[in-house]
């Protein structure tokens, strides 16, 4: 999808879901810089001295300088989803060729990390589920939507167990003190709680991907690749543009947005943009 070009909200969103979540193998180079195959999600490390890009074949980190390295730990799971909660990293996916069948054959469930993605081990449904979408909200209840049918699940242990709650066709979700925030084709919906339903969010743009910083305002990038933010008063402003389509999304910090588009892992501040490092991609 070029920039900028009219597009039905359906459509876009619909062919945006396939590029978040449709992966094809490759192989990677014996020698060089990393290879990314895809870039499923984005976000700070715990230790707030790097970023974490999951990805098709594994966890990979950008240091401040743009490094990259990885895959973390040598893992090479395609970590469809992700999220960080405190210090703890959780993801779900498929195994790669070199993943240990302890965290699940076919489909990962929930696995976790607490050493900042060396080692890692199974949490829930495991060779079951695959979420394609995964955040933590500020208490560190964790959100999720499997692969295997539309219902919001949750989880106030870490994981271990999983309540279901309302069907919700969202591709992407953010938490914060005010509630569950969820990017779907009708637009922004919002819900108190996760427990009832939810209603659309009275003047928000459609966006496919959404997070939210820790005082609650939240980011986003809609189907034509503008960058969204709120103000301290929920109100919405265009803060950027993002070049082609976007695979992922961060609001790091106060003021940061990080996101991954054809120039690679991009970080986005009031006072300018900076491409940290270019992705070589398949």
């Amino acid at each position: 999808m070029k920039r900028g070009a009219r597009v039905s909200t359906a459509g876009a969103l619909g062919g945006m879901l396939m590029l978040l979540t449709g992966c094809a193998a490759s192989e990677a180079p014996e020698s060089g810089p990393p290879v990314i195959e895809h870039v499923h999600a984005v976000a700070e490390a715990p230790t707030g001295d790097a970023l974490l890009i999951a990805t098709h074949n594994g966890v990979f980190t950008v240091d401040a300088d743009g490094a990259l390295a990885g895959p973390v730990g040598g893992h090479d799971f395609d970590a469809m989803g992700f999220t960080v909660a405190g210090r703890t990293l959780f993801a779900s996916g498929h195994p790669g060729p070199s993943t240990s069948p302890d965290l699940g054959e076919g489909n990962l469930g929930i696995i976790r990390s607490d050493d900042g993605g060396q080692t890692w081990a199974p949490v829930a449904f495991t060779g079951v589920e695959d979420f394609h979408v995964l955040t933590a909200g500020p208490d560190g209840t964790l959100y999720g939507i499997g692969s295997s049918g539309p219902e919001l699940l949750t989880s106030v242990d870490e994981g271990v167990t999983w309540s279901k709650g309302p069907q919700l066709e969202a591709v992407d979700l953010a938490v914060t003190d005010a509630g569950i925030h969820a990017a779907t084709e009708s637009g922004l919906l919002h819900s108190s709680d996760g427990r009832a339903g939810f209603e659309a969010l009275a003047g928000a743009p459609v966006l496919y991907s959404v997070d939210a910083r820790a005082d609650g305002r939240l980011v986003g990038v809609d189907v034509e690749g503008a960058l969204w933010a709120t103000d301290a008063d929920g109100a919405w402003a265009t803060v950027g543009v993002a070049e082609g389509p976007v695979q992922a999304l961060s609001a790091v910090g106060a003021e940061r947005i990080v996101i991954v588009d054809e120039r690679g892992v991009v970080d986005i501040a009031p006072d300018g943009e900076t491409v940290l490092v270019s992705l070589i991609r398949e």
